[in-house]
């Protein structure tokens, strides 16, 4: 059966009027270009402008595409400093449009989808990473207690559990074998670091492009897609970060390692780190080889799971192949960094 992303709009602004308050049709749906987990969709009715994110038809990896965890996650984090948008509704009823969803706020900003951000000069490209720096910082600090989220995940163990639980993400998405891929494994396996028991809440896909900013200063608007979130462990998130800051600037998905980040005004890593550990009060962070690795992995493996949801037809983007080739080059890198230890 051919996977559609279509929605009947029809049914879909009957259900809206009866469960969001003020809304009122009729609408119009359109698709938004790019991203590669949940399809995104601006509304726009007689009421105003809305964001629906539903779950992919099709058949999906056990525990992908979490739209209902995406929902609560930032429903509960709009009393912190954390910026995300307004929820209106979760819909865990299939028959509506065919797979979970929910409705948030439509926001007017910017996505600066290119890392390394041609448009800005050197002083607003640094006041824009720095604002995604205390973005991040603040996200950590969060008191999961306070705002109900002490269940929101497994304490404890994290880097543990998230090896092997992308491991069995990658082996049942597996297409070929990959040698780095099967290097890096054993050695993260073999270099896990003791348990220092931290937990915060982890975004899980910290980067640039999923965020909004204001249109003219650099001032985040909201932290999106939080599909991957979960009670887990800081320096995976400022890891993941600072990965981009290793990719090349013409991979698949861009990074900056190719780049004269201080000619643009980009920190380096090392500042990049340095401001976190200010913002979140602690002197610095050891195994810092270990976390770096173990993102090259956790997206190598991510994305191998984009490249199987293209073959069977099941991507959400018209990208996904040229992403899902990017899992092996990652892995690559991945390795590199172990081999050369920093």
């Amino acid at each position: 059966m051919a996977t559609t992303f279509d929605l009947d709009i029809a049914v879909l602004g009957a259900y809206l009027e009866k469960n969001i308050a003020g809304f009122k049709g009729p609408l119009t749906a359109d698709k938004f270009a790019g991203g590669q987990s949940n399809p995104t969709y601006l509304i726009a009715a007689a009421s105003g402008k809305y964001v629906l994110r539903r779950k992919p038809p099709g058949e999906l990896l056990k525990s992908a595409h979490a739209v209902d965890r995406e929902y609560r996650v930032m429903k509960a984090l709009a009393q912190t400093n954390v910026p995300v948008p307004k929820m209106r509704v979760l819909c865990e009823d299939d028959s509506i449009i065919g797979s979970m969803f929910y409705v948030m706020d439509y926001l007017d900003g910017r996505i600066l989808w290119d890392a390394a951000l041609p448009e800005q000069s050197p002083t607003e490209r640094g006041a824009i990473y720095d604002a995604m720096n205390q973005v991040l910082a603040d996200l950590h600090n969060v008191d999961v207690d306070a705002i109900g989220l002490s269940d929101y995940g497994r304490p404890g163990n994290y880097f543990e559990r998230q090896l092997s639980r992308w491991t069995s993400q990658y082996r049942a998405s597996e297409t070929a074998t990959v040698p780095a891929m099967e290097a890096m494994i054993e050695w993260l396996n073999a270099n896990l670091p003791p348990d220092d028991g931290l937990v915060c809440i982890n975004h899980g896909d910290f980067r640039l492009d999923n965020m909004m900013f204001d249109n003219k200063e650099p001032k985040v608007l909201a932290l999106l897609d939080w599909e991957l979130s979960t009670l887990g462990h800081p320096y995976a998130d400022l890891a993941y970060q600072c990965m981009q800051l290793r990719i090349p600037g013409d991979a698949a998905i861009p990074g900056l390692g190719s780049l004269n980040r201080e000619a643009l005004g980009i920190p380096s890593e090392q500042e990049y780190v340095r401001r976190y550990c200010e913002r979140r009060g602690i002197e610095g962070i050891d195994h810092w080889v270990f976390y770096l690795a173990f993102a090259f992995f956790r997206l190598s493996a991510i994305l191998q799971g984009v490249y199987k949801r293209a073959l069977d037809g099941n991507a959400s983007s018209e990208k996904a192949m040229a992403y899902g080739a990017l899992a092996a080059p990652l892995a690559e890198l991945g390795m590199a960094l172990i081999e050369k230890g920093e």
